[in-house]
């Protein structure tokens, strides 16, 4: 095998969840209503991956943009996911899944972040499925964190700036620990990272899904699979023929 050839499987598997908003709008509904449709694939999606031994599954829940909606949308989102974890924590913690937050906890308000908190301290030492939530995330300013941490160590003079390098840089990351994401899938059919996981995204396969999130299925996140399984990932170097890797 060569240093560039990859599993069928990804290990770290991360989700755009897009959609909810014009599944309610669609049906004449409410945005409120797709996003509580969208807890059901939420669900499916955690027991998709759990089910195909995925380690690693990242979810965007609630970027530092989503601020801009209208209060009430805000307010409803946060509910969710406060209710969705104290619903779900105690059956995913019997599962052995751990849970991880990223993104700025600044902001959050005490119920949402009470909940995420609760179930990192809970599962910390779970072995399972590592189930990580973007909450209040922004992938910009993730990496500006990152970089005005190591300009306090460089000032302090833990570190010459001659020394920072992409591993530095990586190890100040709020995923900072996670492997970077194999595949990212999002739904929808938009075909953009909406800045999410862009420093560690540079080598991830991107598959776009027409479906909207709250259609999100089993189905769904086997075409994804299959469809990473096609794809050849050489990181910047080349696949060598198979005789070569053989030796005949």
């Amino acid at each position: 095998m060569t240093p560039y050839a990859d599993p069928a499987k990804p290990d770290h598997v991360a989700i755009i969840m897009d959609g909810n908003g014009r599944w309610a709008s669609g049906r004449g509904l409410k945005r409120i209503f797709g996003h509580r449709k969208g807890v059901e694939a939420v669900r499916r999606a955690v027991d998709a991956a759990r089910d195909a031994r995925i380690k690693h599954l990242t979810l965007f829940a609630f970027s530092s943009e989503n601020w801009k909606r209208p209060e009430d949308e805000v307010r409803d989102i946060m509910e969710l996911i406060a209710i969705f974890i104290h619903r779900e924590l105690q059956t995913y913690h019997r599962q052995n899944m751990r849970f991880q937050m990223i993104g700025e906890r600044a902001g959050l308000g005490p119920k949402v972040l009470g909940a995420l908190q609760t179930a990192e301290e809970l599962t910390r030492n779970n072995t399972g499925l590592h189930v990580v939530v973007a909450v209040n995330y922004g992938s910009r300013a993730e990496i500006a964190r990152a970089a005005a941490a190591l300009a306090r160590e460089a000032v302090a003079g833990r570190i010459s700036p001659d020394e920072i390098d992409e591993a530095m840089i990586t190890g100040r990351l709020d995923t900072a620990g996670i492997p970077d994401p194999d595949l990212i899938i999002r739904t929808s059919g938009e075909q953009r990272l909406s800045n999410f996981l862009m420093w560690q995204s540079a080598y991830s396969e991107l598959v776009f899904l027409p479906c909207l999130w709250p259609e999100f299925s089993q189905e769904s996140f086997d075409e994804a699979l299959a469809e990473y399984a096609r794809r050849s990932r050489r990181f910047g170097g080349v696949v060598q023929p198979a005789a070569a890797l053989t030796g005949s």
